[in-house]
C-alpha cells in the first residue's frame, strides 16, 4: 500500500493532538455585554490629560442559587417559557403579565408587581404569598441567597 504525502502526515497529525487541551467555544450565558468608552477631550481640542476610560456593564452573571430556578424558567430576551414563564424583564412587571403563558387564578387575581419587597415574599414561599399557585418551588430560606436572585431578576432589562 503506497500513501500519498498528505495521508502519511495524519498518523502524525492525530498523535500531535493527543492530551491537547480540547478547543472550546466560550460559554454563552445569555447575558448581554456593552462596553461602554468615554473618553475626556478637553475644549481647546489639546490631548485629553486623563487616559480613557473603558467600562464593561453586563447584566448581572447568573448566581449559582439560580440552577434551581433554570429547571423551569429561561432568561434571554424573547426566550420561551417551559414548565414557568420566561423571567426576561419580570423585575418590575405584573405578576402573570406575560402573554400566552397560563398562569394559575390565584397570581391573575393577586394584583402583585414584582418589586424588590414582593420577590423577597415570593421567593421566600410562594405558596404563602399566592395560595394555588402552580409554583412548585417550595421556596428559597436563606435571606442572602434571594437578594442575589432578585438582583439578578433586576438586571435582565
Amino acid at each position: 500500500m503506497r500513501l500519498t504525502p498528505v495521508a502519511s502526515f495524519l498518523p502524525v497529525l492525530l498523535l500531535a493532538a493527543c492530551g491537547s487541551e480540547p478547543a472550546t467555544a466560550p460559554a454563552d450565558s445569555g447575558t448581554p455585554t456593552t462596553t461602554v468608552t468615554e473618553e475626556i477631550v478637553p475644549a481647546n481640542g489639546e490631548t485629553p490629560a486623563a487616559p480613557v476610560a473603558e467600562a464593561t456593564v453586563a447584566a448581572s452573571a447568573t448566581p449559582p442559587v439560580f440552577a434551581a430556578c433554570a429547571v423551569c424558567h429561561t432568561t434571554a430576551k424573547d426566550g420561551p417559557a417551559r414548565v414557568g414563564p420566561n423571567l426576561w424583564g419580570v423585575f418590575g412587571s405584573a405578576a402573570a403579565g406575560k402573554p400566552g403563558f397560563g398562569y394559575s387564578p390565584g397570581l391573575k387575581a393577586a394584583g402583585l408587581t414584582w418589586d424588590e419587597a414582593t420577590l423577597d415574599k415570593w421567593l421566600t414561599k410562594p405558596a404563602a404569598l399566592v395560595p394555588g399557585t402552580h409554583m412548585a418551588f417550595p421556596g428559597q430560606p436563606d435571606a442572602a441567597k434571594r437578594q442575589e436572585l432578585i438582583a439578578f431578576l433586576q438586571s435582565l432589562k
